[in-house]
């Protein structure tokens, strides 16, 4: 007589051993239909799972995050369905979840087409519509091998033959289709109701090259057919605001193979990137905070006693010089204790501000560097914070505050935080790690902030509060950071004489509010569509003259405009005005002002906005107040 504990804290008896999906029925028809799968004591299973004991349950239905991973990957199975149906002689191989959805890849002789991947989706829908049962088997391990060998699935023969126990293995069948597969899976194809296959890749089997060329499907699975249309839109709006097109487009900078991973600013970039530098400059300086500046080669035996080196080898450039090894720097805290760390420091020197923005150097995998949103060089606006146990609440609080602002200053209000907690492999011990866990909780909930746990997500070092962002069309983007910790600061000798006169470690809060400068630039490209805010914009205002006798007004215009502080250019090419708006405008200049008869007459500027809009004619004096408003506003 099993008790079926529910997530509300609500209980039901039952007479006999039930299946999730009859608890579900109990429950209620539309929960029953909805039933995707159950988690029993935390464990994801089948609806057709029978409980026998006592237990705690949770059914799982396509609004819960692990649902939709379970539709996605029950998905990549259709997909796998499909092709063995229409290509007999393809082998499958692997076919993981991944972020928005799934891939499949496959052997066969013959390169898929995108014609191809029409076909397989029209037959993934047919057999969505036969509504097949998918139901799973067990066998043990040489059992497994010997089915897949007879099917002519040598791949699936070698992925069981390098599991190393003889424990029994889960397959699921739908129609005349058996794979391997751990589960759960949805009860049948009828519950993946909205998906699309994207595009075709090569991949090598097991991801080594030195391996046979596979083909890889990767396709899209959603819930619904609603979100599956706002997904196609927003990778729509994605594919326009790509970073990497309108870095060409408005000549903002370029990467190339011979510094793969390393940016080239071009000029009107390299301006954005300034007014970036210098607006979190004077913010920081205006908040107690030092700026310092550390080496860009620091000895290999700084990086083994702060524990990077073991956690981060593989990750950092190094080179050697007169019998010594150095490592290319590839974060700054470290090398802050070091100043820190020269004379002897007081209580009353606490807490102790120290930013750089630091030049830093990652061995990024060649597959994973994109534009400038991860690169191999990229700068921080990295701090450190040295504070003692008791300051720890108001630092963490007040980095909070000048976070929002910073982000509400360009623009981002929709806020995401996330409290991430020990991961598995760490350095300090359990205490500690309950302490500083404690402090950052504490923070979040006396400033009413909502925020999720991310268990085993911390630094190596200390616990973490990520702050991401969310853009314009829905996407997520993590920046901003604040991070405890009690452990490195004492690795590496950091003291200070407390006010009973012992010396203690101080605590050591690592921040960053944008994170890299240039990934930042990246999301900025993207979350305007090139067309920055006025105060962010190299090239805030272009002239143009209708013709060569506006030219000389224009030139004045143009001068005054500078003598002000604002950035222009001037446009007194024989073109027709037409072009030169249409030449301006592509460039996401903020402001064209237009020079003609009239304006030079009445001694004053026409105003065209780069979304077309007309704002008349006005004086230079009203129009260069107008400006200053928007920049100071941050507009």
């Amino acid at each position: 007589m099993p008790i079926i504990t529910l997530p509300d804290g609500s209980q039901r008896q039952f007479e006999n051993p039930i299946t999730i999906a009859e608890v579900a029925a109990s429950i209620g028809a539309g929960l029953a239909k909805a039933a995707i799968a159950g988690k029993i004591d935390g464990h994801l299973v089948d609806t057709s799972t029978i409980i026998e004991t006592d237990a705690q349950l949770a059914i799982i239905t396509d609004r819960d995050q692990e649902g939709l991973e379970i539709i996605r990957h029950s998905c990549s199975h259709l997909m796998a369905q499909a092709v063995k149906s229409l290509f007999p002689t393809a082998q499958v191989t692997i076919g993981p979840v991944i972020e928005n959805g799934f891939f499949y890849d496959f052997a066969y002789e013959e390169s898929f087409t995108p014609d191809d991947l029409e076909k397989i989706q029209f037959k993934m829908q047919q057999l969505v519509k036969q509504n097949l049962p998918i139901t799973r088997l067990v066998k043990s391990r040489d059992e497994a091998t010997k089915f897949f060998r007879e099917l002519g699935e040598e791949y699936k023969a070698q992925i069981i033959e390098s599991i190393p126990t003889n424990e029994e293995l889960s397959l699921y069948q739908q129609g005349d289709f058996i794979d391997l597969c751990r589960g759960p899976h949805v009860p049948n194809t009828g519950k993946i109701k909205a998906f699309k296959l994207m595009k075709l890749a090569g991949a090598y089997w097991r991801g080594d090259s030195n391996n046979e060329m596979l083909q890889r499907i990767y396709g899209t699975a959603w819930a619904n057919k609603k979100d599956l249309k706002t997904y196609l839109h927003q990778l729509e709006e994605a594919e326009k605001r790509d970073h990497r097109k309108l870095g060409k487009q408005l000549d903002l900078f370029h990467t190339q193979t011979e510094a793969p991973g390393m940016v080239f600013w071009h000029d009107k970039g390299w301006q954005i990137y300034l007014q970036i530098k210098s607006y979190i400059r004077d913010l920081l300086r205006d908040n107690g905070y030092q700026e310092v500046n550390t080496p860009q080669l620091v000895d290999q035996s700084l990086w083994e006693k702060s524990g990077h080196w073991d956690k981060f080898g593989d990750m950092i450039f190094s080179t050697s010089s007169e019998n010594r090894d150095y490592a290319v720097k590839p974060m700054n805290c470290p090398c802050h204790i070091q100043i820190y760390n020269r004379g002897i420091k007081s209580y009353r020197d606490l807490p102790l501000r120290m930013a750089e923005f630091g030049s830093c150097h990652r061995n990024e995998p060649s597959g994973t560097l994109h534009g400038i949103m991860r690169i191999r060089n990229f700068v921080q606006d990295d701090a450190h914070i040295f504070c003692t146990e008791d300051q720890l609440q108001q630092e963490v609080s007040d980095f909070i505050d000048l976070l929002f602002k910073v982000y509400t200053d360009f623009g981002f209000n929709d806020i995401i935080i996330k409290l991430s907690t020990r991961p598995e492999k760490r350095v300090g011990d359990d205490a500690v790690w309950d302490k500083a866990e404690k402090a950052l909780e504490l923070a979040l909930n006396n400033k009413d902030l909502d925020w999720d746990l991310q268990p085993g997500e911390g630094a190596f070092y200390g616990p973490k509060i990520e702050f991401i962002l969310k853009d314009c069309i829905g996407r997520v983007w993590q920046c901003g950071t604040i991070q405890v910790d009690f452990s490195m600061p004492g690795r590496l000798g950091a003291e200070y004489i407390a006010s009973d006169g012992s010396k203690q470690v101080p605590v050591m809060l690592h921040r960053a509010i944008l994170g890299s400068l240039e990934r930042f630039i990246g999301i900025l490209i993207e979350e305007h569509a090139g067309a920055l805010p006025v105060w962010l914009s190299p090239v805030q205002v272009a002239v143009l003259n209708i013709t060569d006798a506006h030219a000389e007004y224009s030139k004045i215009v143009a001068a005054n405009l500078k003598k002000s502080g604002l950035k222009v250019i001037t446009d007194l090419r024989n073109e027709k005005i037409g072009f030169k708006i249409r030449e301006n405008t592509l460039q996401k200049i903020p402001y064209l002002l237009i020079i003609g008869g009239r304006e030079v007459e009445n001694q004053q500027v026409a105003v065209r906005l780069r979304n077309g809009e007309d704002k008349g004619s006005m004086s230079l004096e009203t129009f260069i107040e107008q400006l200053d408003a928007d920049i100071v506003n941050h507009v």
